[in-house]
């Protein structure tokens, strides 16, 4: 049996204003919110305690970083409102449990997830998708590597589209979280988890953002600034759909090969799954050429405009020259060594995405991956 769910309530609204209006931001909330986002757009807001994420470090959510905004969080409260990127959310999830710390405990089961208040998600990207998930990832430093813990207790009780918030979003910022949201939507459809329900979000999602891309590109350097701004409100949406598919199919083999990469060389979290993306996807065609990949595989040769043999090839050219440059392995440090390390590592921890494959990988094909994609 397989089963479809949305549990947030989902708000589409213009402006923060808006937002601020139907949300009613009060003494009572805690507020985990980026620091840019909130200066720019909340500070006349009456929050309660507003903790802003890069006093306790820069890039991905880690155990240290969690623990150490428990240990600020001094008020009691009746509800977590969080405004951010994916570092933002996956830790905000948390503050909605009755406990929380030690963090690895809670990520080993050693305590279940329960929840204590509700929670308001509102994404500041167009990437993460979290804020429609059950799901939290973070890097655990000592263990060098990322965990997800997936429990219905983390989903939000409202996600809130926010457009204006994106209209000044960096370039950067755009690229690594849309090819995140892009990875979302093509690895949940081929997982074995997916559902026509979920199946029909993910291509669409995957067609929006491949179309913002193409967009982009005809645009050219002079208005592509332009074109982003105008299409950054349809690739949030896109995200968020990408983020239902996936938190009822999964994610699978390319994120879980990505996570050693993000934790040991901080390689932010869209761009280490684009690292690894198309070297997963061609293992997938080569072991499993005529299953639901082919599907997968018309429908974007229509999106893209090429053959379907050549799919692959034309998402990494788009990305490439518009979007985010495709950097190989050895450009981010890691040494020959390391791929065997790093496979294990995928193995060893990585159960959860993995089984969400489409053709279940062993070591050494995610070796032969990793060794494809060094130089």
């Amino acid at each position: 049996m397989k089963t479809f769910q949305v549990v947030p309530k989902i708000s589409i609204l213009d402006t923060v204003k808006e937002f601020i209006e139907k949300f009613s931001l009060s003494p009572e909330d805690l507020v985990i919110a980026s620091p840019s986002i909130w200066n720019r757009y909340f500070q006349e807001a009456q929050a309660g305690q507003v903790i802003l994420i890069r006093k306790y470090g820069s890039g991905e959510p880690t155990d240290e970083m969690v623990e150490a905004i428990g240990k600020d969080v001094t008020k009691s409260y009746k509800r977590v409102v969080a405004i951010g990127g994916g570092t933002v959310i996956d830790a905000a999830k948390l503050f909605c449990l009755e406990k929380f710390m030690p963090v690895g405990d809670l990520f080993d089961h050693v305590f279940p997830a329960a929840k204590k208040v509700p929670l308001v998600i509102v994404p500041t990207t167009c990437g993460t998708g979290s804020e429609m998930t059950n799901i939290s990832i973070l890097e655990f430093k000592s263990r060098h590597t990322k965990f997800g813990l997936a429990d219905d207790a983390l989903y939000a009780d409202d996600a809130v589209l926010v457009s204006q918030l994106l209209e000044k979003l960096p370039f950067s910022v755009f690229a690594a979280s849309s090819i995140d949201a892009l990875v979302h939507s093509l690895e949940s459809y081929l997982s074995p988890k997916a559902t026509e329900l979920s199946e029909t979000l993910s291509f669409q999602a995957a067609k929006m953002i491949l179309t913002a891309y193409k967009k982009i590109k005809e645009a050219g350097e002079e208005k592509k600034k332009e074109v982003i701004e105008a299409e950054a409100g349809k690739v949030l949406t896109a995200s968020a759909m990408a983020g239902i598919a996936f938190g009822n199919a999964g994610c699978g083999t390319v994120h879980a090969m990505s996570y050693p990469l993000g934790a040991v060389y901080h390689v932010p979290h869209g761009e280490a799954n684009y690292a690894v993306f198309t070297g997963v996807f061609k293992t997938y065609m080569k072991y499993l050429p005529e299953g639901k990949i082919k599907i997968l595989n018309e429908e974007l040769a229509k999106t893209l405009g090429c053959g379907q043999a050549d799919v692959y090839i034309k998402i990494e050219e788009l990305l490439n020259e518009n979007i985010l440059r495709k950097k190989s392995l050895k450009e981010y440090g890691l040494s020959r060594a390391e791929l065997s390390e790093f496979a294990h590592s995928v193995i060893a921890n990585q159960q959860r995405l993995l089984e969400n494959g489409y053709i279940p990988m062993t070591e050494e094909q995610i070796l032969s991956i990793y060794e494809s994609l060094y130089d």
